[in-house]
Order: C-alpha cells, then sequence, then structure tokens
C-alpha cells in the first residue's frame, strides 16, 4: 500500500470524527507512551517499535510522561522504605 493511501485514508477518518489534524506518526508515539505507562518494559517496547537499539527507545520514550515519573518515584520511596528499616 502506497504511503499516501495511509496518509489519506488517515486523515479522511480525522475528518469525519471532527477530530484535530494530527500526524500519523503520532499514533506510533502515543502508542509506545501508552506502553510504557502501563508498565511495559524497555526492552519489549524497542523491539515492538522496531528500533534498531534500546538506546533509541529510551532516548525518546523514557522521560516523556509524568505518569512513568510518579510511578517510578513511587516505587522509590517504597523500596527505601523497607531499606531503611
Amino acid at each position: 500500500m502506497p504511503k499516501s493511501t495511509l496518509f489519506n485514508a488517515f486523515e479522511r477518518i480525522l475528518k469525519r470524527a471532527d477530530l484535530p489534524k494530527v500526524p500519523i506518526h503520532s499514533l506510533r508515539h502515543t502508542h509506545a507512551v501508552l506502553l510504557l505507562e502501563a508498565g511495559a518494559d524497555m526492552k519489549y517496547v524497542q523491539e515492538r517499535l522496531g528500533h534498531g537499539s534500546i538506546q533509541i527507545t529510551s532516548d525518546v520514550y523514557a522521560h516523556i510522561s509524568k505518569k512513568i515519573e510518579t510511578d517510578t518515584m513511587g516505587k522509590y520511596k517504597e523500596y527505601m522504605k523497607n531499606v531503611l528499616k
């Protein structure tokens, strides 16, 4: 399927749904962030996206979500409670 066919179909879907225009690549980005927020392993996300290395995935997505930051800090605080006992 030519890229233009996919892009045009996506644009028509957005228009019919009365949604703002967004690049189709944003679906891939959103999918990756949602996977990470759901607790998916970075290696899994790397393989799912087809990145050549986990470093690429990590550089792009590791800092992107407040939820990931909040969840990670919560885990760290819980861990530290046990360390300091």
